[in-house]
């Protein structure tokens, strides 16, 4: 057996059962506002889709959990689009986002044969992002972007970077080097293809005191290679094998003030959209006297890309000056 294959065994293996998904209904959708790089804001819709799970078994990933087991039923993707579809409201947000907890470009996330179709689905909408491994990208990303010029819409394609430090990234199971990424990065922008990257703050094997250093670091690296748009991931527990990583202090969770920090030094950069990610941020939160108007300023930052004053709290600022 392989190091992957011991480490792919054993990720695995701390997993609780899976939930049971049906690969005919889709777990859900949102309608949001999201800054684009020049500064628009767009309503956006994501679709969390279900289907197929991602092969490449990343230790911080919890997004297995909303798949299924074996390939993907052909016409099953199609279908939970349509559904979501049929409960909007007019006008139609001005784009979608196909999220599918794996890799849109994995033949058996998505099936080919459903590709056309899902394109035309997608023909109303200005946008379209969907998420995929730096190793997927290829052929079928420029004939799907082709498909989507065609109906008039923009393809954006968000991929997982994660970190650029070196003993993290070697210990993410991602398989994915920097030059692989590199090479996506470029296909897309040398084709129009806009780029969105995922970036992980508290990232496992990144020494705690380094660690929104290296989320800096990162961010500027997406930045240099194309990225339009950079969102920070807050890295959580939950999946098995971060509580195994946290038991060997290969891995702290960030806490709110270093969620603060990382925006408040990102912020500056205005030629992409940075922003953290704010789903399940009450994890995060541990002063009751100010943790609503943290998440708003955060919220607030996130749409505008200006810095804000720091929140000031009697209660709780002498541990976050401590903190930072």
């Amino acid at each position: 057996m392989t190091p992957r294959e011991t480490a792919d065994r054993r990720i695995r293996h701390r997993r609780a059962p899976k939930p049971f998904v049906d690969p005919w209904k889709a777990h859900g959708s949102i309608i949001e506002s999201e800054r684009r790089p020049d500064g628009r804001l767009e309503r956006t819709l994501t679709i969390f889709l279900s289907g197929a799970e991602c092969p490449f078994t990343c230790s911080f990933c919890d997004l297995w959990r909303y798949t299924i087991d074996g390939p993907t039923p052909t016409g099953a993707l199609p279908k939970q689009i349509a559904d979501t579809l049929a409960t909007l409201e007019p006008p139609l947000p001005d784009r979608i986002k196909l999220y599918n907890a794996s890799n849109f470009f994995d033949k058996r996330a998505v099936p080919p044969v459903d590709v056309p179709r899902i394109g035309e689905q997608c023909a109303s909408f200005a946008g379209v992002t969907v998420e995929s491994h730096a190793n997927t990208i290829g052929a079928s990303t420029l004939e799907f972007a082709r498909t989507l010029a065609a109906n008039g819409s923009g393809l954006e394609i968000a991929m997982g970077l994660e970190t650029i430090h070196p003993d993290g990234r070697a210990h993410l199971n991602k398989r994915l080097d920097l030059e692989r990424f590199d090479a996506a990065a470029e296909l897309l922008v040398a084709n129009d293809i806009a780029l969105r990257v995922f970036v992980l703050l508290g990232a496992p094997y990144v020494p705690e005191d380094e660690s929104m250093e290296w989320v800096v670091r990162t961010v500027d690296y997406a930045r240099q290679r194309g990225a339009s748009l950079v969102s920070i991931i807050p890295m959580r527990a939950g999946n098995g094998e971060m509580e195994r990583l946290a038991e060997l202090g290969h891995f702290t969770p960030p806490k709110l003030a270093d969620i603060e920090a990382v925006l408040d030094r990102c912020v500056a950069w205005s030629d992409v959209a940075i922003t953290v990610d704010l789903w399940d941020i009450e994890r995060f939160v541990w002063c009751d006297a100010c943790r609503a108007r943290r998440v708003e300023r955060l919220h607030r930052m996130n749409l505008s890309g200006r810095a804000e004053p720091a929140i000031m709290c009697d209660v709780c600022a002498p541990s976050l000056v401590a903190i930072r």
